[in-house]
């Protein structure tokens, strides 16, 4: 799958305010500074279409992203925001959560887990989350070009066994590992290709 259009839609708070026109939706979640915005614009090929900060917590409404004319890419804020109050912490949580049980179009909800590091509280948390609610997902391993080969076989296998799940996919958004990988899981999400 190639992605040959890509533009902003609209930012949203409430259900209200999301796109009425029924096109599928992929969902892209993870900690605040993960890396959504990196792999949105990777994935689309187009620079600076997600805003990248190194301010965690940027991010605190739903971004709605139209694709090639045919599905939304859907940026959700990023969980476990350490420097905003607990009012908007608390807010936040509660539009992703409306979002992701409530939200028909949405097919697939790729969850970004940062690949230096086991997956935090927040991470499993979040995939126990998801499978509960019988939504489909996938992992992403973000900054896989910042740690070896070695570092990225071990932190496969403990994010294997921690978020129980064998559906990860390493991922850089400096090389492009594993963008093609990612495409074509949302292609069968998106088209319901049996696997």
């Amino acid at each position: 799958m190639k992605i040959s259009s890509a533009r902003f839609v609209k930012s949203a708070t409430q259900q209200d305010d999301f796109p009425r026109d029924q096109r599928p939706e992929i969902a892209f979640c993870g900690r605040s500074n993960i890396g959504k915005s990196s792999l949105l614009n990777t994935l689309t090929d187009t620079r600076g279409l997600a805003r990248t900060s190194s301010e965690p917590g940027r991010t605190q409404t739903i971004n709605f992203y139209l694709i090639d004319n045919r599905m939304y890419f859907v940026d959700l804020p990023g969980y476990g925001f350490a420097k905003v109050s607990k009012t908007v912490r608390e807010s936040l949580g509660k539009m992703i959560e409306g979002y992701l049980r409530h939200r028909k179009q949405l097919k697939l909800a790729l969850m970004l887990v940062d690949s230096r590091m086991p997956p935090t509280d927040s991470d499993l948390q979040m995939k126990l989350w998801l499978d509960h609610y019988k939504i489909p997902n996938a992992v992403v391993l973000t900054k896989t070009d910042k740690i070896s080969r070695n570092q990225l076989n071990q932190a496969f296998t403990t994010s294997v066994q921690t978020l129980n799940t064998k559906e990860i996919i390493p991922f850089s958004a400096v090389t492009g590992f594993g963008k093609d990988q990612i495409l074509a899981g949302i292609r069968v999400a998106v088209d319901h290709i049996p696997q």
